[in-house]
């Protein structure tokens, strides 16, 4: 297997990473390049409406014939079969998802082609061709989630209980790969991961969501079930994980990648306006989303133990750069508004009334996470 840290010198690797113009996917490709100096990586990517190709553009000016861009969708199998031949490509790394759970309860097909569909696509020609290594990225969310007043956590064995389409579509992936390691012996690992924060994340998420609303002097639109609570993991410590799977991990394996960090969403609204020193009174509330998930907590034991991978960045320093990060960036994310498209206060008839059931009809404009 050529992988770089089995590479002699001068030797190559060619990576190939599919969404890599997204959040995490852009962070893994400037990662990967950084830390690899023998390698090149080709970034494959639809180009969707969440794709931004700007956060690379210092890459492709300081990395030259290093990095490579092809737009394609993982759905075609004849593209992707002819990048990895075309390319040389030793390794994939796959983050192509859609990934937004609010526009998986409009869209689910969207997201069951692409998730899985897509992803088995993109293995039959990493089959093909013969690639040293499939790395799938997946989330905590194919677990289900976990009641508020619990202790207990997920490790890779608990059985997958899905809520939502996204999770659904992301769990069918997780067992399709584990059919191809099994059955076609693709050599595949899978990284589920906790919620990711940082730099250059699409404002529909939740954290740019609530700074940009702030920054604009709108109020952040939170959940009724604003208490339910996510485990957040800086997105370059889950670069450093995943780098750190494709090196040492073995071979059919899945690893739960997080920080054990739990905040609420209140929490994170809370301090997103003490970090700004802006108004406690830009919070509203809306009715909580179809399937809303109470909680996730990963248990990351294993990847620790074995691999000796564990997370670097605080939380508190993470947390208050990304905030300035968004303060400062307003160029990048200003014209990303206009693709924002799932209005998360269209969930009932009646917003005021919370145990309304949800529209029939399609919310159309504004988001959170």
């Amino acid at each position: 297997m050529r992988l770089p840290h089995t590479q002699s010198e001068g030797s190559v690797s060619t990576i190939l990473v599919t969404g890599g113009a997204g959040f995490i996917g852009s962070s893994f490709v400037r990662h990967w390049l950084a830390h690899h100096a023998n390698d090149r990586v080709v970034n494959y990517d639809l180009l969707t409406y969440a794709a931004c190709p700007a956060s690379l553009d210092d890459v492709v000016e300081r990395e030259g014939d290093r990095y490579a861009f092809v737009q394609g969708d993982i759905r075609d199998y004849d593209l992707a079969l002819a990048t990895i031949r075309g390319h040389a490509v030793d390794v994939i790394v796959n983050f192509a998802a859609e990934s937004h759970n609010s526009r998986a309860v409009v869209q689910p097909e969207t997201f069951f082609t692409t998730n899985v569909v897509g992803t088995v696509q993109l293995m039959r020609a990493a089959l093909e061709a013969g690639v040293s290594r499939f790395h799938h990225v997946s989330t905590c969310e194919v677990y289900g989630d976990l009641p508020l007043d619990a202790d207990d956590t997920f490790v890779e064995s608990s059985p997958f209980v899905p809520k939502t389409p996204y999770n659904a579509s992301k769990a069918a992936a997780d067992l399709a790969v584990n059919a191809f390691f099994e059955t076609y012996g693709l050599p595949a690992t899978i990284s589920n991961c906790a919620n990711n924060y940082g730099p250059y994340q699409f404002p529909e998420k939740v954290i740019p969501h609530f700074v940009v609303s702030v920054l604009n002097g709108k109020p952040m639109t939170l959940y009724r079930g604003s208490r339910n609570r996510r485990e957040w993991l800086h997105v370059d410590d889950h670069c450093r994980a995943i780098e750190t799977i494709i090196e040492r991990g073995r071979l059919g394996e899945m690893y739960n990648v997080g920080s054990g960090l739990e905040v609420d969403i209140e929490g994170i609204a809370d301090r997103i306006l003490e970090v700004l020193n802006a108004d406690p009174a830009l919070k509203s509330y809306v009715p909580d989303r179809p399937g809303h998930d109470r909680r996730y907590l990963l248990d990351s034991s294993k990847i620790r133990s074995e691999l000796g991978w564990q997370p670097r960045i605080d939380f508190e320093a993470g947390f208050e750069a990304t905030v300035h990060w968004y303060r400062d960036n307003v160029h990048w994310w200003r014209g990303l508004l206009d693709r924002v498209v799932v209005d998360e206060t269209g969930w009932q008839d009646d917003p005021e009334d919370v145990d309304a059931p949800p529209k029939s009809s399609v919310p159309q404009a504004g988001a959170i996470a």
